[in-house]
């Protein structure tokens, strides 16, 4: 939904002038898992502003390797799928830190912090896999349709609960765990929209 009303034009021309580096936007693709990977270890560490930032930094490279390839006209499928599946990874990374940095919290809504955890893998992974697998079914023929499968909440604003939440973490952990159970419920809403979008979908 974020997504949507982004202009990919403004934030190409913010951040095209990265592509004088040389890099080649796989190579930004796969740099966006060592933030994460640090990212991660901070968790496990515990400590939380760090890795808030790394998963940021993480955040602003995948950003940059879209705006790379756009502005030196290097855009291809296979980097589009690199992209998207580092972007799973990266992903994983951050829901598995936090389950570990989260662990010895106290169950929310009389769920346990790791069950939480789970389903919000769980949502994010599904929204991903039923835009991929209504198209593979050929259950929506139409692109277009398919780029219109939205939802309440993508990557990117789900991404963004989760780092307001690390962020009130810092002051209260339970903040964060409260930001994750929201953010749990949203996805799998969401992976439900797209379920009824692709049935629906002529």
């Amino acid at each position: 939904m974020l997504k949507s009303h982004l202009k990919s034009e403004v934030t190409d021309k913010i951040l095209s002038p990265v592509s004088r580096l040389g890099l080649s936007p796989n190579t930004w693709s796969i740099l966006s898992l060592l933030p994460a990977s640090l990212g991660f270890i901070a968790l496990v560490l515990r400590n939380l502003p760090l890795a808030l930032l790394l998963f940021a930094a993480s955040g602003f490279v995948d950003m940059v390797d879209g705006a790379v390839a756009r502005s030196t006209n290097r855009s291809t499928t296979a980097g589009a799928f690199i992209d998207g599946v580092l972007d799973r990874y990266v992903e994983l990374l951050l829901i598995l830190g936090l389950d570990i940095y989260l662990g010895g919290e106290k169950p929310f809504l009389m769920v346990p912090v790791h069950t939480w955890m789970m389903i919000l893998l769980f949502g994010a992974v599904m929204t991903s896999f039923i835009r991929a697998y209504a198209d593979h079914r050929a259950l929506v023929k139409d692109p277009a349709s398919l780029k219109k499968m939205g939802g309440l909440l993508e990557r990117a604003e789900r991404l963004m609960l989760i780092y307001i939440g690390m962020a009130l973490g810092i002051y209260d952990t339970r903040l964060m765990v409260m930001a994750a159970a929201l953010v749990t419920v949203l996805a799998n809403a969401t992976a439900i929209q797209r379920i009824l979008f692709a049935l629906k979908a002529p």
